[in-house]
């Protein structure tokens, strides 16, 4: 899955790589995470940046709260799911970032961050799906979800999943709703491991409440406690 992500980058560098116009204001964001509001590109407005919600209500379960709803969908069932289908053949979106974060598990109770990054460290887009769902109150939200596929080889020394990224020159094509489902499903594939890398961070990830540059930055291999290990 794909819990945790960063978009480090500034409002020029995002609409300059995105050829998209950010009318809000936008701070670089290190350590996002679930429920917060983000940064996508829909392919209903793709010459803009729309703010929604990351987790998605299913058609099926209306009104739930945003804490409740689901944040990952896995890929090789995305034009099979109920709950999905609708989404991926009419609301499909771009969810621009430059690094994500996965755990390793050392035993039962040992686990290190690390963040995974393109080889150049440069902005990507994660595959992803909208909807539109009414609150308890009535108020109407938008929210996404990342769609995810088996892991290539650098993630997979790590985690046996990891989030699909589109490549740069197929993003407008996964945004473009005249798109067969043959061509999109044959995007949502592991991206080539040898155009990645991953490095440990500083355990100050595992709290939503931190998100500064110094989650982002390379550190020595330590557990959630803070202490270093030699088996990063």
């Amino acid at each position: 899955m794909c819990g945790r992500y960063s978009l480090s980058k500034s409002k020029i560098e995002l609409e300059e790589r995105f050829q998209a116009e950010l009318v809000a204001d936008f701070n670089p964001r290190y350590n996002i995470a679930p429920t917060q509001l983000l940064p996508v590109i829909t392919s209903d407005s793709p010459k803009g940046f729309s703010f929604f919600y990351w987790g998605i209500t299913p058609d099926f379960g209306q009104n739930k709260p945003v804490a409740q709803k689901l944040i990952n969908a896995k890929a090789e069932t995305i034009n099979e799911k109920i709950s999905f289908k609708g989404s991926f053949q009419k609301r499909r979106c771009l969810v621009p970032a430059d690094g994500f974060f996965e755990w390793k598990k050392l035993g039962k109770k040992t686990k290190i961050p690390y963040r995974f990054t393109l080889r150049d460290e440069a902005l990507f887009a994660f595959a992803g799906i909208w909807e539109e769902y009414e609150t308890v109150s009535g108020e109407s939200h938008h929210t996404f979800l990342i769609l995810t596929s088996q892991r290539n080889e650098v993630v997979g020394e790590i985690h046996d999943r990891m989030p699909v990224i589109i490549s740069r020159d197929q993003e407008k094509k996964w945004l473009d709703k005249y798109t067969s489902e043959s061509d999109l499903l044959a995007m949502l594939k592991p991206y080539p491991g040898e155009l990645m890398m991953s490095y440990t961070v500083s355990p100050l990830v595992n709290s939503v409440q931190n998100d500064s540059p110094g989650i982002i930055r390379k550190t020595s291999p330590m557990d959630q406690f803070g202490n270093y290990t030699l088996f990063g």
